[in-house]
C-alpha cells in the first residue's frame, strides 16, 4: 500500500475542508457500529470524498470500473477498500461486485452506493437503480438515505454541461449533506428515492444564509453586470442592469412620499419596463408590491383592494383609460410621478445607486425597516377559476428559492434572455419574468398583450430570445400567428397553467422544431413546482428529462407525495401509478392566504401544501396530473372526471386545439349531469357523436348528444387559463335555456 488507510483519509479531509464548507444534518442517523448500505444522490466527481469528510465511520463506496481502472485512481481507490462494479460487466462479474458489497456489510462495514449510477447531466434527481435490492437481500442491517444538498454548480458538477471548465462560485463552497432515518433492508428503490428527496427538502434550508431579499439580490446582479441588457418592450429599447437600478432609485425616491406609511402598494401596469422598475423601486423601499389583475371585474378588483388595504395604485394614464375602470383609492400616475426629472435628483440616484452599501441602501431611500428573508415579497391572487379570488402571500424567501430551483434545472446564463408576456400579477409573471432576470442577471423583453403573436414574433427574432414561458392557449395563437424562422433562437418553451395536449406539442415541434416542455406550478408555491427538461445524449449515456404526458420531476428542493384525497393529512403515501391527492412540500410553498386563517389551515399542514390536483407518481420520479378535485362530477354514485372526458372528445374529433370544454350542471335525477361547450360545426359534430357512442368510455362518463352547445369562444382569465367558474355558468344558462333544466 502506498500509505495506510487512515493517513490518506485524513489528507483528503482536510483537502475538503479547504476547499468547501460542509454541513452535516442528521448524524445521529449514522450507526456507530455495525454493517450499513449508505444510498446517496451522485452530483458531482468528488461526492464519494464529500461523504468520506462528513462522518467518522469508515466507508466503501461502490465506484465504476472504467474510473477504478484508472492509473492514477486505483492505487488510491484499493486502499480505500473500493468495489469497482460496471453494467457492462458480464453477469457473473456483476453479481460478484454485488456479493462483496453485502460480505462487506455483514463483517460490519459501512458501504456506499450512488444508485442513480451516474453523475446527473440534468440537474434532476435520477431514477434509482435495483442493484441495492440485490446487496441487501438476506442482509440483516439498515438502509441509510443521504442526500447531497449545494453540490451542482460547484466546477466538479457537470452544471451550464461542462466538468471543471467554470469557476467556482464561492470560496469555500458550501454544501449540506443530510443524513435520514434508516430503512429496513427491503426498501425499495422508490421508497428511498422519495426519501432522499425529502432529505433534499430539509437540506435547502442551508442555503437560507446566504440568500439574500429580493431587491437586494437585484442591487448586486445590477452592480456585478451594469453594462448588461437587462430588458426591453416596444416603446423602451435595451436598458441595462446599470441604467434600471439608478431609474429604480430614481422611481423609489419619488414615489416613497406618495408610499408613506404604507405596507402594501398596488400597481396596475402591464408588464413592460416601467411595470418592472415600479415593482422594483417598492421592494427597494422595503414595500410589498401587489400587482393588480386588471382582467376581471370591478367588483373583485375592489375585493383585492380591500383585502390588502391599498390606499394608493400607480398605473399610467394611457392603461388607466384603455381599461375604463374606476379604482375605489388614490391612483398615482406613472406618468406624472415620474415627469421631468431634475440633474439633481439623477446625481443623487446615480451616487446611491453605485457607492452606496446595500446594508444602508433601503434605509437611505427611506425604507421604514431593512427587508429581511422571510417578510413578504408579494401577494398574487389566485386565478379565481374556481371561485373567489385568494391573496396568497408569497415571501421572498418562498420566491428566491423558486429562481434558484428554476436555474439548476435550466442551466440559465446571461446569453439567456426571456419573453416577458405573463402579467406580474400572474405567478410565474412575477417569479419568472420579473424576480429572476433581476436576481441571474438574464436579459428579458416584455409585451402587454399575450396574444398579440404578430408582435411578439419579431421581437422574439429581434432580441434572439432563448426561453419562452406560456400557457398551450398562447401557444396555439403563435402557432398560426408566428413564422417557423421568429422562433429560431428559442432553446426552451414551457408551458404550465393547464394541460399540454400532446396534439399541440407535436404541432409546435413540426413547425418551430422545439419541442415544448410541461411543467407544472400553482400559486401556493411560488409556483414552480415540477418540471420537465431536456435529455442528456452522449456516447454511453441517456438520462431522461422529460417524458410525454408527465409534468416532469419535481424541482431540485421540492418535495411530492402521492396521498388518498379522503384522509390526506394521515402521513400514509399511496404507491407508484395510483392516483390522489398530490402535496407539495419546500421553501417555495407559500406563508398563507392573506387574511384567511381558516383557508389557510385546509390546505397548509406541517410544510405540506394540498394542491387540489389529482395526480400520479411513477418509478422514476415523474409526475402525472390526472385531474382536479374540482373538475370531477358526481353521477349516479361515480366521480366522472372532466378532462379524460375531454381527451376522448379530442381524439375523436381529430381536433388539434381546444375544442371542447366539459362542466358539470345540476341534475334532479342522477345528482350531476356532463354539458360540454364546443367549437365544432354540425357536420364533424355529428361524426364525433358517433363515434362517442361506439367508444371505449363507461356509459356514465358519455355525455348525452342533446347536451353539446356550440360556442364562439371559451372563457378565459387573463392569464390564459379556462375561467373555469364562467364555463359552469354559460354550460347552465345553455342547458336551462334549451329544456334541460
Amino acid at each position: 500500500k502506498l500509505m495506510p488507510d487512515s493517513l490518506l483519509r485524513f489528507v483528503l479531509w482536510c483537502a475538503t475542508h479547504s476547499l468547501y464548507r460542509i454541513r452535516v444534518l442528521g448524524r445521529d442517523n449514522i450507526p456507530e457500529k455495525g454493517g450499513a448500505l449508505f444510498v446517496c444522490n451522485h452530483v458531482s466527481f468528488v461526492d464519494a470524498v464529500l461523504l468520506l469528510a462528513s462522518t467518522d465511520r469508515r466507508v466503501r463506496f461502490m465506484m465504476f470500473k472504467g474510473i477504478y481502472e484508472l492509473p492514477y485512481v486505483k492505487p488510491f481507490a484499493r486502499i480505500l477498500g473500493i468495489i469497482p462494479i460496471s453494467s457492462e460487466q458480464r453477469p457473473r462479474e456483476m453479481l460478484k461486485s454485488l456479493q462483496t458489497a453485502s460480505d462487506a456489510i455483514r463483517a460490519g462495514d459501512v458501504v456506499c452506493i450512488f444508485a442513480e449510477g451516474q453523475i446527473t447531466r440534468i440537474g434532476h434527481l435520477l431514477p434509482f437503480r435495483r442493484g441495492f435490492e440485490r446487496i441487501m437481500k438476506g442482509v440483516d442491517a439498515p438502509i441509510v438515505p443521504v442526500a447531497m444538498d449545494g453540490v451542482w454548480g460547484s466546477i466538479f458538477s457537470f452544471e451550464k454541461g461542462r466538468f471543471l471548465w467554470k469557476l467556482p462560485r464561492r470560496y469555500p463552497y458550501p454544501i449540506t449533506i443530510n443524513y435520514g432515518k434508516p430503512l429496513p433492508s427491503t426498501a425499495t428503490p422508490f421508497q428511498v428515492r422519495s426519501t432522499v428527496q425529502e432529505l433534499l427538502v430539509e437540506a435547502w434550508q442551508a442555503r437560507k444564509q446566504r440568500m439574500r431579499p429580493l431587491p437586494i439580490a437585484f442591487v448586486n446582479t445590477a452592480r456585478n453586470h451594469p453594462f448588461r441588457f437587462a430588458m426591453a418592450d416596444m416603446q423602451n429599447a435595451r436598458v441595462s442592469f446599470g441604467s434600471a437600478l439608478v431609474r429604480s432609485v430614481f422611481l423609489a425616491r419619488r414615489l416613497r412620499k406618495v408610499w408613506l406609511n404604507q405596507q402594501m402598494v398596488g400597481v396596475l401596469l402591464p408588464p413592460s419596463v416601467p411595470g418592472a422598475l415600479v415593482n422594483y423601486a417598492a421592494l427597494l423601499l422595503g414595500k410589498v408590491p401587489v400587482n393588480l389583475n386588471y382582467t376581471v371585474s370591478e367588483e373583485t378588483l375592489a375585493s383585492c383592494i380591500r383585502q390588502c388595504d391599498l390606499k394608493t395604485v400607480v398605473t399610467a394614464k394611457v392603461f388607466l383609460d384603455r381599461l375604463k375602470l374606476k379604482l375605489p383609492c388614490e391612483t398615482v400616475l406613472l406618468e406624472e410621478a415620474a415627469a421631468k426629472p431634475r440633474f439633481g435628483e439623477k446625481l443623487i440616484a446615480f451616487f446611491v445607486a453605485w457607492f452606496m452599501p446595500d446594508r444602508w441602501l433601503q434605509q437611505l431611500l427611506g425604507a421604514e425597516q431593512k427587508t429581511r428573508l422571510d417578510d413578504l415579497a408579494t401577494v398574487i391572487f389566485s386565478s379565481g377559476s374556481t371561485g373567489d379570488p385568494k391573496g396568497v402571500m408569497l415571501s421572498h424567501y418562498n420566491v428566491g428559492s423558486n429562481v434558484e430551483q428554476l436555474e439548476q434545472v435550466f442551466g440559465l446564463n446571461h446569453q439567456d434572455g426571456f419573453l416577458g408576456i405573463l402579467p406580474f400579477f400572474h405567478s410565474f409573471g412575477f417569479t419568472g419574468t420579473l424576480c429572476l432576470p433581476a436576481m441571474l442577471g438574464v436579459g428579458v423583453v416584455y409585451h402587454p398583450n399575450p396574444l398579440d403573436a404578430k408582435s411578439i414574433g419579431p421581437l422574439v427574432r429581434d432580441y434572439r430570445l432563448t426561453f419562452l414561458l406560456a400557457t398551450p392557449t398562447f401557444l396555439q395563437l403563435y402557432l398560426r400567428g408566428c413564422p417557423a424562422e421568429d422562433f429560431g433562437s428559442l432553446r426552451v418553451a414551457v408551458t404550465a397553467a393547464e394541460k399540454l395536449p400532446d396534439r399541440l406539442a407535436l404541432a409546435f415541434e413540426e413547425q418551430f422544431g422545439l419541442r415544448p416542455l410541461e411543467g407544472y406550478g400553482c400559486t401556493e408555491c411560488a409556483p414552480a413546482v415540477a418540471v420537465n427538461t431536456h435529455d442528456f445524449r452522449s456516447a454511453g449515456f441517456r438520462q431522461i428529462g422529460a417524458k410525454r404526458g408527465k409534468i416532469g420531476h419535481p424541482l431540485p428542493g421540492v418535495g411530492v407525495c402521492i396521498v388518498s384525497p379522503e384522509n390526506p393529512w394521515n402521513g400514509e403515501h399511496l404507491p407508484p401509478g395510483q392516483p390522489g391527492l398530490m402535496l407539495v412540500s419546500g421553501p417555495n410553498v407559500m406563508l398563507g392566504y392573506l387574511g384567511k386563517p381558516e383557508k389557510t389551515a385546509e390546505v397548509l399542514r406541517d410544510g405540506w401544501y394540498a394542491t387540489g390536483d389529482i395526480a400520479a407518481i411513477d418509478e422514476d420520479g415523474f409526475l402525472q396530473i390526472t385531474d382536479r378535485l374540482s373538475r370531477f362530477s358526481k353521477i349516479g354514485g361515480e366521480m366522472v372526471p372532466h378532462i379524460k372526458v375531454e381527451e376522448k372528445l379530442h381524439e375523436l374529433a381529430g381536433a388539434t386545439e381546444q375544442t371542447f370544454v366539459v362542466a358539470g350542471v345540476p341534475d334532479e335525477k342522477k345528482g350531476e349531469r356532463l354539458v360540454v361547450l364546443h367549437k365544432l360545426a354540425n357536420d364533424p359534430l355529428q361524426a364525433c357523436l358517433e363515434k362517442l357512442a361506439q367508444c371505449d368510455l363507461p356509459n356514465l362518463w358519455k355525455p348525452r348528444a342533446d347536451q353539446f352547445f356550440h360556442v364562439e369562444q371559451f372563457p378565459l382569465l387573463g392569464t390564459g387559463k379556462l375561467d373555469l367558474r364562467k364555463v359552469k355558468e354559460t354550460a347552465q344558462k345553455l342547458s336551462t335555456t334549451n329544456g334541460h333544466g
